[in-house]
Order: structure tokens, then sequence, then C-alpha cells
């Protein structure tokens, strides 16, 4: 075999690529938390409106439907993405749920629409709250999450993704209901 002629790269060239390395690939800083929180809070409201939306446009007896067997009811995915926007805050940043709320049992609950419909917007109430009352240090600090160190920005971030997957789910049982979502009108 031949051997390739070693590549002679200059030093500083060297450690301007690692500089420029370094900077794009760091984590998110406190300084970076003003944008994150109003790119949250667009994503959640654009998210909680359509899922307060479907949920109220959704007929009360489809509160008992499941696609099968085995399979959440319509009103236990509302009940889940509440309990979770009441979990998530808790378990993972310290935030006490409102006084009168278990959310460990949120799921468990009836099928009454009015009652689900109100413990879903009341549970995005509780998130908007939460939001707003962290600061950028907060927003910031290290936290679990699932096992690993994470900054609390990234639990608020898993907050809004499991909604939408959940969002996601509702949308298509609204549309095996024969219900178009309200937005797509």
């Amino acid at each position: 075999m031949s051997k390739r002629p070693a590549l002679s790269i200059p030093a500083a060239l060297l450690a301007a690529v690692a500089t420029v390395l370094t900077a794009a690939l760091a984590p998110a800083h406190a300084q970076d938390t003003p944008d994150f929180r109003a790119e949250f809070k667009g994503q959640f409201e654009a998210s909680a409106r359509k899922f307060v939306a479907l949920s109220e446009a959704m007929p009360a007896e489809s509160y008992s439907w499941s696609p099968m067997e085995g399979v959440m009811t319509v009103a236990r995915v509302y009940r889940h993405v509440a309990r979770y926007n009441y979990m998530y805050p808790h378990l993972n940043l310290g935030v006490d749920p409102p006084k009168g709320v278990d959310y460990q049992s949120l799921e468990e609950g009836g099928t009454d629409k009015d009652e689900v419909v109100s413990l879903l917007a009341a549970s995005m109430d509780h998130v908007r709250t939460v939001v707003d009352g962290m600061s950028d240090a907060d927003l910031a600090a290290p936290v679990e999450l699932y096992g690993r160190q994470v900054a609390s920005w990234a639990v608020l971030l898993q907050l809004v993704t499991h909604m939408n997957e959940h969002l996601g789910q509702s949308i298509a049982y609204a549309r095996m209901n024969r219900v178009v979502p309200p937005w797509s009108r």
C-alpha cells in the first residue's frame, strides 16, 4: 500500500474550527431562555387551544368510545394529558399542583364531557402558571427527567411533545367519530 502524504493544517485554522464547533455544539444557557420561553408559549398555546377546542367539539356520547378493546377512550386520552400537565411540573420541576388536584387518579375518572373538558382546560392553565412563574435561571436549572440530568426547559419541551403526541391521537379519534377538528373547517 502506498502512503498518503500527511496534510499540513495550520494550528491557527484548527483552533478556529475547534472554537466554532464548540460554540455551535454548546448546550443552551440561561441567556437563551427568553427565546425558548417565547417559542414554548407559542407552541404550547397553539396545541392547548386545539386540544380544548377538539374536546369541546366531540359529542358527549363519544367520550366513552375507543377504537378497540384495550385502547384508551376519548375521555381517558384527555384525562391522560391533563394528568401529565400536572405531573411533569410536580415531579420534575418541584411545582405542586393546585389544592385539590390529585393528578395520579385523573386518568381513572369518568367520561362526563363537561367534567373532562374542564379538567383538560384547567391543566392547561396550570402549565401557563408554571411557565409564567419560572425565571430564566429556573428554566436553566438542572433537573432529572426520565433518569437523565437536563435543564428545566427540557421538561417543558417534553410536556408539549407529549401533549402533541396525544393531540394527533385525538384528531384520529375525532375523525373516526366523524368530527372535523374545528380549526380544519
